[in-house]
Order: structure tokens, then sequence, then C-alpha cells
């Protein structure tokens, strides 16, 4: 399929597209981001990914993740999510651990990565995912979703970004989401995640990309003032 990567050219040149092809990402948490994260960067030509989740389907996921259906519910998601992925892209290398993230083994599922993105539901995991990330050099893309709102930071060794956001006493909540708001986050995510991979310009780096789908308004938070 010589011309599977053509539209891409353009938005990207020849060589980011073969660099691609070389780079590595860690997805933590495969719910309602990390499979359209997955979806996408599998799409654009990523070499490598790393599905990181101990969780199955059930039905309340079927209202906004894109890999449940109600076929699959009691299922594995990085399994499920694998199996869609090599649906669409047969050469692609794809690790699963059908595991949650902890404070024993986050370093050795994160290490040799080029990128992590959290895709995450919690907010004592995501400040795990931070101080790992810190420890291992690499950046970490964060997006959070709620009902109508969605969130983007990128994340670089020694910002800590996360820890200024979040406490990590805060409490495990589920908030309402809806489908779009997922999709929406995990394309910026995506975005995120191809700058950082081909070195580009404009990375939300020390700052908050904020959307409220139910007014359309963006706002991006200079999160340096704010330290």
């Amino acid at each position: 399929m010589n011309d599977r990567y053509e539209r891409n050219i353009g938005a990207i040149t020849q060589a980011e597209q073969e660099l691609l092809k070389t780079k590595r990402a860690a997805i933590i948490g495969l719910g309602g981001l990390g499979c359209y994260i997955a979806d996408l960067l599998a799409r654009i030509g990523l070499g490598h990914l790393t599905l990181i989740d101990g969780d199955v389907y059930n039905s309340s996921n079927l209202n906004r993740q894109q890999n449940a259906m109600e076929t699959n519910l009691g299922k594995s998601k990085v399994s499920e999510t694998k199996e869609r992925l090599l649906k669409i892209r047969s050469d692609l290398s794809i690790k699963t651990f059908h595991i949650l993230i902890d404070e024993e083994n986050a370093g050795d599922l994160l290490k040799d990565h080029d990128v992590i993105i959290d895709a995450l539901d919690n907010i004592k995991t995501r400040l795990l995912a931070e101080k790992i990330a810190n420890e291992l050099g690499v950046v970490l893309v964060h997006g959070a979703v709620r009902e109508w709102f969605a969130q983007v930071s990128t994340i670089f060794p020694g910002d800590l970004t996360l820890s200024m956001l979040y406490q990590s006493d805060s409490e495990f909540e589920r908030p309402s989401v809806l489908a779009f708001t997922p999709a929406f986050c995990a394309s910026v995510q995506a975005s995120e995640a191809l700058k950082v991979l081909l070195n580009k310009e404009g990375i939300l780096r020390q700052k908050l990309f904020v959307a409220d789908l139910s007014s359309g308004s963006f706002e991006i938070i200079d999160l340096k003032k704010r330290k």
C-alpha cells in the first residue's frame, strides 16, 4: 500500500513520515480517550504502540468508548484494541499489558518510549504517570474530560504540571462524559504527541488547552504565570 500515507504528506514531510516508523508511544488507559488516540496514531504511521489497561468492557462504556460493543462486553480492552488496530495496520508493532499501572510496575512498563500518553480516569494514577515520565526523561501528554469539557497539556521532564493542577489526595470521580468529548480531546492529544515526536513548534508545554464544547469556546491558559 504505497499510497497509504500520501495524504499525510504536505502536513508533514516524507522524511518525517519515515521518522514516525521508528517512534514508540505508550498509552496508559484504553477507555474513552485511549482507544481514539491509539487509532489516530496507528493511522498516522507510528511504528510502535504499547497499550496498558487492566480493565474489561462493560455496558457503561458503550456511550463513549470507540471499541466498546455489545459483542465484546467482558473482554480485555487492550486485547480488543490490539485486534482492531491490526485490522487497520497489519505492520503495526503492538505490545499489550492487561494490568493496572502502579508504583512497582510503572518504570518497567513505560521505559524505552519516545512519548507517554495519559488517557487515565483518575488523579492518583495521573500523578504517578507524571512522576515516572519525569524520572525516565520522557514527555507526557495529558488529557482529561468531563461532560462537555476537555483539557490537554504536554508535560516535559521537570515541568511537573499535573502536580500543580491536582492535589495528590483528590478523590476518584466518575464524571458524566458525552461521546464526542473524548473523541475531541483524543484528537488534540494525538496532535500533541505527533508534534513531540517530530520536534515541531506549537506544543502545549506549560500551557493548558481547555475546550467547552457546549459553548464552542476554547482557551489556552499560560501555566507559567500561575506558578
